[in-house]
Parts: structure tokens; sequence; C-alpha cells
């Protein structure tokens, strides 16, 4: 494959520039805008249809139910991201009255009005099958979660008496609001307790107690598995807080602000500097959303309000009643994981061990195995530990190693790899890591560690201005008799070892040379202000990604065209450039079979009639998050791709990414079965249809669960 059809960052003859000289990629944005709403699904409608499919995992009777637990938690963390990031700017959209239209057709303010009833309607499944369904049957497993005080037993109220004063008190500051005492800053996604008090002299005072994150929120009480909330504890010795006051009403209430960091690359001198000081910014952003009990009266839901707006930017969007949600039974009940992880095996998915890769077994030199061909891995299902974080650690204490380069999304707050790439350092070998500081939730911990590596030794960088760099690559250099080897890691996922015990995704070990150079080339634009001409066999966004997806799609119309077979198997997160699909709607017309596992978000609107009968969608969803990208195109002899973006905009032109051409059959293979058996699946699988709904499959005779065969199946390969 030629440096000419692949392209990259800057990428030559595959992508033509405009009048300014810049690089522009086709788009093929051929969809009326008459048409948009008729043919495309509107983002934001399909993100929250992904998050119904997550809860649906809890409200199904079939799955475990600490695992129902789970599916309630990342219910909740997904929609409280959601709030912090897109209907926040969609909040500052309107408020700076911008009309543009995105490609479904919607305005801004439109879908503000759309997202709203459904966003409530989710939270009120999500209430009602937490508080009707799965509390009453943890509880019937020996599992009590306690959300009312009139629950307590005598002697549990004296057990929590004494450790509330002897763990809870010191720590609590209550806060009253009079002319003397301003109404207090409140910190997003933080619980509170708006407590209604009445004073000597007759008059309603209002107070909030802050239920600190410092403190465990869920406090066993002896003997059995039961657990109390911390709001409910401080709610139920709340004289301690205010002695001799009368108190009228308790009731929790929760904020979710604006997250989302802007960046002018233009103006960013020191991206570390801006990006610190932006995060310490995001503490007063905007309020885009009140949480609170139902019980909360009229009076104190616009008082919250009227405080809230008081402290909102001039410029900003007010606070209405609209951005008011009632949530019955637990506010945050991100914090459910803690009761999720309770080690009872029966109530849990069956336990499954990943082993290493079968080439891997035995201890043997991971530098050796990779030279004898390319070693294709497939995690959560093959260690994430016995694979990539082995390939650092050898690269780390092999002495013969020069050189270590590797891009970092996210580390975590505590990573392992971090720490040995900080070794490799310190013991003399040069390391260079690319750190993407607008990694979304991670910047703190980034932030760290690019003055922890910077502190040693480390080359920091963070990447290309105006560009987040989502690519998952890794580059070894060792010298091995008298010449220079190049290892390469390329894959789809982080390289974080907690996710990567949860999600899918596809890793590929090569010391093949054009790969080898490839990378040398990439770091070097990543690092400093290299501009090759193209890749030799590596796909990189943002210009050159865009390209070839054009390019082979078209190549599959040719052959549909010329009545050879023509199919094109893809697997993503999301699916949202409009370009892309426009051509994927040509695609079908000219006779190719689409097929497309999607997991989150779908603006593809599959089976129209006459545009898109040939496109087919599902989503899988289960005990584990899918997150591998991977392209297949029949092409006759077929061709395959494992690559870390989605068909999103943002991905395509707006990020640094990679993808890589499967050469060995055997892993094309490999692939090619795994995607094949997500398309077979009957049980975790959804299929999308024309109107944008979603209908999960029913199993026949024989179910066949995605996650379930791949694990035997995984297992069979290691006995």
């Amino acid at each position: 494959m030629s440096a000419e059809n692949t392209g990259g960052i800057a990428s030559g003859p595959v992508a033509p520039r405009n009048d300014t000289g810049e690089h522009v990629a086709p788009r093929n944005d051929t969809i009326e805008p008459s048409r948009r709403g008729d043919l495309l699904i509107n983002r934001e409608l399909s993100w929250l249809e992904f998050n119904r499919r997550v809860l649906h995992e809890a409200q199904d009777a079939r799955t475990p139910l600490l695992e129902r637990v789970k599916f309630l938690a990342i219910f909740s963390s997904n929609l409280d991201e959601f709030f912090q990031v897109r209907v926040a700017g969609l909040r500052q959209q309107v408020a700076a009255h911008l009309s543009e239209v995105t490609p479904d057709g919607m305005t801004p303010e439109e879908q503000l009005r759309a997202v709203a009833p459904v966003a409530r309607e989710l939270v009120r499944d999500h209430g009602a099958c937490l508080t009707g369904e799965v509390i009453p049957a943890l509880r019937d497993r020996g599992i009590e979660i306690i959300t009312k005080t009139d629950e307590l037993r005598a002697e549990d109220a004296a057990w929590l008496g004494q450790y509330f004063t002897s763990n809870v008190f010191p720590v609590l500051t209550p806060l009253a609001v009079d002319p003397a005492h301003p109404f207090p800053y409140i910190s997003n996604l933080s619980l509170s307790l708006a407590v209604v008090l009445r004073s000597d002299g007759g008059d309603e005072r209002f107070a909030r107690v802050k239920v600190p994150k410092i403190l465990p929120r869920w406090i066993e009480l002896p003997g059995g598995k039961r657990f109390v909330p911390l709001e409910l504890l401080i709610a139920a010795n709340l004289e301690a807080l205010f002695p001799g006051v009368e108190i009228l009403g308790c009731y929790p209430f929760r904020i979710t602000r604006n997250t989302d960091l802007e960046i002018d690359p233009d103006e960013a001198d020191d991206l570390l500097a801006v990006i610190q000081e932006e995060v310490r910014n995001r503490r007063f952003a905007e309020v885009v959303r009140l949480e609170v009990h139902p019980a909360l009266p009229e009076t104190l839901r616009q008082l919250l309000l009227l405080e809230l707006n008081a402290d909102q930017e001039a410029d900003g969007l007010p606070l209405t009643k609209d951005d008011v949600y009632e949530v019955d039974g637990l506010l945050d009940a991100s914090d459910l994981m803690v009761i999720a992880g309770l080690e009872i095996p029966e109530l849990h998915d069956p336990p499954f061990v990943p082993l290493p890769p079968a080439r891997l077994a035995g201890g043997r030199n991971i530098f050796e195995v990779i030279r004898e061909g390319d070693l294709f891995v497939h995690h959560p299902y093959e260690s994430f530990a016995g694979s990539v974080e082995r390939f650092i650690q050898a690269a780390t204490e092999d002495p013969d190693v020069l050189a270590i380069k590797m891009t970092l999304y996210r580390t975590g707050g505590d990573s392992h790899i971090a720490r040995m790439l900080t070794t490799a350092a310190e013991r003399g070998k040069q390391v260079a890591v690319l750190i993407e500081l607008q990694a979304r939730f991670d910047e703190e911990n980034n932030i760290r560690w690019a003055q922890r590596f910077e502190d040693v030794g480390v080359h920091v960088s963070y990447g290309v201005a105006g560009l987040k760099t989502h690519a998952k690559v890794i580059l070894v250099v060792r010298r091995e008799g008298d010449q220079i080897r190049r290892y390469v890691h390329i894959g789809t996922g982080n390289y974080a070892p907690r996710t990567a015990r949860l999600y899918t995704d596809f890793g590929l070990f090569s010391t093949d040379p054009e790969l080898g150079a490839d990378l040398s080339d990439l770091f070097n634009v990543l690092t400093g202000f290299a501009s090759p001409e193209g890749y030799r066999k590596l796909v990189v966004a943002p210009s050159g990604m865009r390209s070839r997806l054009v390019e082979l799609i078209q190549r599959e119309i040719g052959h549909a065209q010329a009545g050879r077979p023509a199919r094109i198997l893809a697997k993503m997160n999301a699916i949202v450039d409009p370009g892309i699909i426009a051509l994927l709607y040509e695609a079908s017309r000219a006779g190719v079979d689409v097929d497309l596992i999607v997991r989150g978000v779908c603006c593809l609107r599959p089976g129209v009639p006459g545009v898109s009968d040939r496109i087919r969608v599902v989503s899988v969803i289960g005990r584990f998050l899918e997150h591998s990208r991977a392209w297949y195109f029949a092409n006759g002899s077929a061709e395959v791709y494992i690559s870390s973006a989605d068909w999103m905009p943002r991905n395509l032109d707006r990020r640094i990414e990679a993808s890589v051409p499967l050469e060995s059959p055997v892993h094309r293979e490999t692939v090619r079965s795994v995607l094949e058996l997500m398309w077979s699946d009957n049980r975790q699988a959804w299929d999308l249809d024309a109107a944008g709904r979603w209908t999960q499959r029913t199993p026949g005779e024989k179910e066949i669960a995605t996650h379930r065969a791949l694990v035997e199946w995984y297992k069979e390969t290691a006995r």
C-alpha cells in the first residue's frame, strides 16, 4: 500500500488544498437539506437511546443481580457526562444566539427541547427500576439498601449515632443563608442537603449541608450486608448541627456544571498552564442541571434556582424549572458501583480471568515472539497485563532497548504503565510520551503525570496545536547485534489497565519495518515540526483517514456496479459524520451490503426505501463495553483494518488517529469471525430501524450471546 493512498497529518497528494494551502479531504456530504431530518437521526437523541439500552440491562431480570446494580450506576454516570458536555454545549449555543442547524436539521434550542422529556423519562425509569425492582431483589438476597429513616431499627440508630459523632460530625460544615451569610458555592456533582429551619423569631431559614465526598458514601451496619447512604445518616442527625433550632425539613439536591474545556490553540503558548487554569476555572462553570428529591417544596426549588442563577455568567442561559429533574430513590446513583462490587459470586457474571495470548504462554521473550511474526491481541479476553504491560515492562528492563515512545490518552490516578516509563527514563533510556492534556475528565491526572515525567527526564509532548491525540501507539527501538529494530504496538483502546479489564479492544504487535518507519514519522510529528509526505501502511487522521475511507467505500461501490460481490462490515462506537453516511447511502443504492455494529450513537437511518435498503445496524450491550473499532471490506480479497477512530467529524478531522491494515490472513479472519459472531447475537444485540427505534433481539432455539461465547472460546483456546 503506497503513501499516496493512505496519507496522514501532512498527507501531500491524497488531499486537495484550498485557497489558503490547507489540506481538504473530500466530505461527500450530498444529503439535501430538505431531507436531512428524514435521513439522519439527531446525535443527542441517539445518545439518549444508547443510555436507554444500558438501563435495559439493569431492568432485564436475566442479568445477574449485582450486574443490574452495576448498570444502574453506569447509566447514572453516563447521564452526568451527557449533561456536563452535550447539554452544556447546547445551552452555550442558545445563549450565544447561534441558530446553525445540525446535519439532521435541528437548531440548538430545538435540541434542548427535544432531549429534556426523553432524559426525564429515563430518569423516572431508572428510579422505578432501582426502588421498585432492584432494591427489593437485593433485600431478598440478604443485601439491604436503606433509603428511609423509618427502615432503621432501634439498635441501628444507636450505632449510627456513635458512628456519626466519631466519623462524620467533625467533617461537616453547615452553611446558613441570611443577610450575613451569602449563598454558598456548590461544586459540580456534589450532593447536598437543603435544610429548612425556623428561627427564634418564627422566620424560616435555609441552610445547606454538603455531603462530603471524602467520606464513604455507604455505611455498612453491623451484622450483615445492610447499607445506609451517608446523606441519610446526616439527615438523621441534623440536631447535632443545628442545636436548639427547629428543623422543618431536609431534602437532598445536586447540581451539574459545564465541564467542557474551551481552549484556543492560537492563544495557548503554554498548553499545560492554560489547561491547568481551565481545570481550576471549571469549578465555577455554568450550572446546567438541578436534581432534587420529589418532596422538595416549590419554594425551595425557586430559591435554589434564584441563587444559582445569581452566580451564573451574565451572558449565560438562566436556569428554569425545565432544568430541574426529580430523582426518586437515590441521587448520584453512580456510587452504586460500590454495592455492585460486593464479592458474592452467584450474583455476578461467571468469573473470568484473562490469559496471555497463546504465543506468549510459558514466559517466552516477548521480543522474540513478535520477531517470529505479527501478534494480534483481543482484550479483555486476552490479558492486557500479559501482553501490552509485559511489552512495556520488557522494554523498560531490557538493556538493549534504546528508546520507548508512546501516546497516553488516559493515565489513571495510579498508572502502572506511567511508573514503568519513569523507571525506563531513570535507567537512561530515551523515553518520549505524548500526553493528551484534554482527555475529558482525565485532565488532572494527566497534568500530574506530565509533571512527574518531566521531573525524571521523560520527553513530554502535548501534541499538535488544535488537534487532540487519540491514536493508541507504542514504538520500542532495540539494538540487536549490529542493527536497530523497531517494535510497534497499534491498538484501538487506551493504555489503561483498569478499563482494559472491562473494554473490548484489538491490538497488533509487529516488527514490520514500514510500520516502524511510519510510527517514527508520526512521533516526529507529535513531538516536533515534522511534515511527512505520507505514510507507508498506517492510515492517520485528520486528513488521510477520511480520504482513505472514501476510497475504500467507493471501491466497494465499483465492485457492486460491476456485478461483483460487495460488502462492508464495520464496528465502531459511533457513526455521526454526514459525509460518510451519505456515501454509505450511495453504496446501498449501488448494491453494496453494509452491516454496521455501532455501540452508541448512530445518526444513520438503515432500511429507508430507496436510500439505505441494504444497510443494517446492530448494537451489542452487555458484560463488556464494546470499544474496539474494525473495518472489513470484501474487495474480492478481504481487507481489514483496526482503528482508534470512530466515524465522526471530530475523529476524522480534529484528532490524530491511527488505523492499521491487518496483513495476516489469520488475523483478518479472527476479526471477521468476531464481527460475524456479534452480527448473529440474539441475546445482547439490538436492531435499529428507519424510524430510529432500537429493538432487542429475542433468542430462538439457540441463544447466542457475544461476550459469553467469546469468553468460552478463549478459555478453550487457552486449554
